[in-house]
């Protein structure tokens, strides 16, 4: 089963993360902030995630640039989830390695057409 790691420090947004991508088929997992999602990372590589970008300890930028520099941290494809709409944040996370980006709040269909997009869907 194909994993997808949901990295944001609001639960509301976990809960619903995780709802849509178990209906989508992926086993979910959560971490609170970058350097959580970074240490689950290292102990298995997911499929995709979902990264928020304002985050304590560890912003979504940076664990996406550390990510980047792992050992096949090439292979998930990771979509940005956040509120930022500046072309330049946006731009910068895709030069960062990002593989789409979904503005919150943020519904199953958007999910699912990102997702698409990126070529995790089954």
């Amino acid at each position: 089963m194909k994993r997808c790691l949901i990295v944001d420090d609001s639960r509301v947004i976990r809960r619903v993360a995780r709802r849509i991508v178990e209906d989508l088929g992926f086993k979910a997992e959560e971490a609170v902030d970058g350097a959580k999602a970074l240490d689950a990372t290292r102990v298995s590589m997911p499929n995709v995630v979902l990264l928020d970008w304002e985050m304590p300890n560890l912003s979504g930028l940076g664990y996406l640039k550390e990510l980047r520099a792992l050992p096949n941290g090439h292979i998930p494809k990771v979509v940005f989830c956040a509120t930022e709409n500046d072309p330049k944040d946006i731009q910068e996370a895709l030069n960062a390695g990002a593989d789409e980006y979904i503005m919150k709040p943020f519904d199953g269909e958007i999910v699912r057409a990102k997702f698409d997009i990126i070529g995790v869907l089954d």
